[in-house]
């Protein structure tokens, strides 16, 4: 994927159809980014377990945000709408893989340092192979759920869900990954 600057893009607006102006200026823009820019990546590398492919489907998440034509929003709201764009591209992706989706280990993960002792490599191992596990969507239930501290209505609204579904299908992605790290023997912080 070709890179763009956002003054390139802005540039390039008149060869974009109608529906397409951006409606942030730049310094609104690079605020905006900083602010969120980390969160998306981190999803975006969490669910896809692969940083390139996390670096690209940001640029497009960012890019597609900019061309939609909508309305004043506030900041969560266009948060909320940055991570649906988001979870969408990840579906994408998914599909266009045929659901294999795999989730490496990092490269600080591989050979522990000094302070790092063979048992808490050992439990980081026995979660990312719990997560390779699930669904997307419920990977994308509990990311969003514990690592962003998202709430149910903030979850519904990334997802595209009822507000009331996701209570229990956060709840049912609780327990299908306690249950895979039960089946491996890992309970309350403990491995075989």
């Amino acid at each position: 994927m070709q890179e763009f600057t956002y003054s390139e893009l802005a540039q390039a607006e008149d060869a974009l159809p109608a529906d397409a102006v951006f409606q942030m200026d730049e310094a609104a823009f690079r605020a905006f980014y900083n602010r969120t820019a980390r969160a998306i990546w981190a999803y975006l590398a969490k669910v896809t377990g692969d940083r390139a492919a996390a670096d690209d489907l940001m640029q497009e998440c960012y890019y597609r945000f900019l061309r939609t034509r909508r309305a004043e929003m506030s900041e969560e709201h266009a948060r909320q709408y940055l991570f649906r764009i988001a979870t969408n591209l990840l579906r994408d992706q998914w599909r266009r893989n045929r659901g294999r989706l795999s989730v490496p280990l990092d490269d600080a993960e591989k050979v522990p340092t000094a302070e790092q002792t063979a048992e808490s490599v050992q439990a980081r191992t026995d979660l990312q192979g719990a997560l390779r596990q699930l669904k997307p969507r419920d990977l994308e239930l509990l990311w969003l759920a514990y690592v962003e501290g998202s709430s149910h209505a903030e979850i519904s609204g990334v997802i595209g869900l009822k507000a009331a579904s996701v209570r229990p299908m956060l709840f049912r992605a609780r327990q299908k990954l306690l249950g895979i790290l039960r089946k491996a023997g890992i309970t309350a912080g403990r491995t075989k």
